[in-house]
């Protein structure tokens, strides 16, 4: 018999991914389901599939385990990690908005920003946006206090066809930040840099040129997927390594293919909080693979 799963199709500026409730519908072999359902031509296209179940520990109210379009399971995930906040509140399965998620970077907290209801009139409700529940507002946006970096060796220079030195900057997974005017080289050099005897786990590699307005436009070579609309910890990685050299302060405007993410280096304590929207696109049901 034909195993059928429900999914939700998310994005985070453009960062899409398939995400499954692996509470009610957990899936036996992860890998193998994010390699076909990713696939842009022949299943749901979408750079991986997330998996949102129950924490195992008390620590934390949800887990999410992430699997990239190659298969591979990555460490965490930004733009993920804010369509799971506003997937779990807008579908009815936490009334918290602040909600504690199990990576396998650590627990993450994240802080909902909810719209007010929208008001009735008389005894009619005023048509409520997709997803949401009666009394339910919609989460507008979400911010994520990523944790600490860790910048062990963070100057490195790693040669390559014409990319300098850049910034190596861990937010729970790696990335390598390199600031250059040619950031359009991303797909070129990023394939090439990923997979560098440097980064022996491989490696995130973003391109970054400062703008004249003070924001930072960011294009991201993602490990397992490619070229993608945007990277949550990329943006993060990003802001710090600006921060480390000097070419922005404690908060930045990260602009990526697929939209804008906020970054504060917070000072006090060194977290790094990333803001940024998550929206639905669509759902549907899937057939397991074979």
């Amino acid at each position: 018999m034909k195993q059928i799963i429900p999914f939700t199709k998310m994005h985070g500026c453009g960062n899409d991914y398939i995400y499954v409730n692996a509470i009610r519908h957990p899936i036996a072999d992860p890998s193998a389901a994010a390699v076909r359902w990713s696939d842009r031509h022949k299943g749901i296209g979408s750079d991986g599939l997330v998996l949102i179940d129950r924490s195992p520990i008390p620590e934390a109210d949800f887990s999410m385990r992430i699997f990239n379009a190659d298969g591979s399971e990555a460490m965490m995930c930004g733009n993920a990690s804010r369509c799971i906040g506003k997937y779990l509140y807008e579908r009815g399965l936490t009334d918290k908005t602040e909600i504690r998620l199990l990576t396998l970077s650590g627990v993450k907290t994240l802080l909902l920003h909810v719209a007010q209801p929208l008001p009735t009139h008389g005894n009619v409700a005023q048509p409520l946006p997709s997803h949401q529940g009666e009394g339910v507002g919609p989460v507008t946006s979400v911010t994520v206090d990523m944790g600490e970096p860790a910048l062990e060796d963070e100057s490195l220079f790693v040669a390559s066809r014409g990319a300098g030195r850049g910034t190596f900057v861990s937010m729970g997974n790696p990335h390598y930040v390199i600031f250059t005017d040619d950031i359009d080289q991303v797909a070129q050099t990023g394939r090439i840099l990923e997979h560098h005897p440097a980064f022996p786990q491989r490696c995130n590699i973003e391109f970054a040129r400062l703008e004249p307005d003070g924001s930072i436009r960011t294009r991201v070579w993602e490990r397992g997927s490619g070229v993608t609309q945007a990277c949550g910890t990329g943006a993060c990685a990003t802001a710090v390594a600006a921060c480390l050299t000097r070419c922005a302060g404690r908060e930045s405007n990260i602009v990526m293919d697929g939209g804008t993410l906020h970054i504060e280096w917070r000072e006090s304590d060194g977290h790094v909080l990333m803001t940024g929207p998550a929206a639905f696109v669509f759902d549907g049901e899937v057939e397991m693979p074979k």
